[in-house]
């Protein structure tokens, strides 16, 4: 089960400084993160640690993250916003 102050800090990372990263960030944060296991609640705190335009830049599709781990939670995120889940 994830603490709460995890939960709560992933939260605050997940406020950008774009809007649109807010926008498909938050609802992911509060709905599936709880959800995740331990492996990928360390990779979505990495994906937390990138620069606003380089996930800017993965959620258009203009890119994609070298890492593997990063590229699958970037697809993840991306499938939730658009409603075909988690």
């Amino acid at each position: 089960m994830i603490r709460e102050n995890d939960h709560q800090r992933m939260r605050w990372a997940s406020r950008r400084g774009m809007l649109e990263l807010d926008l498909v960030l938050a609802p992911f944060v509060e709905a599936v993160y709880p959800t995740l296991g331990d492996a990928d609640r360390a990779c979505y705190q990495r994906l937390m640690e990138c620069e606003d335009q380089e996930l800017y830049a993965w959620f258009l599709g203009r890119e994609a993250p070298e890492d593997p781990a990063l590229a699958g939670l970037v697809r993840r995120i991306v499938a939730h916003k658009r409603g075909e889940g988690a």
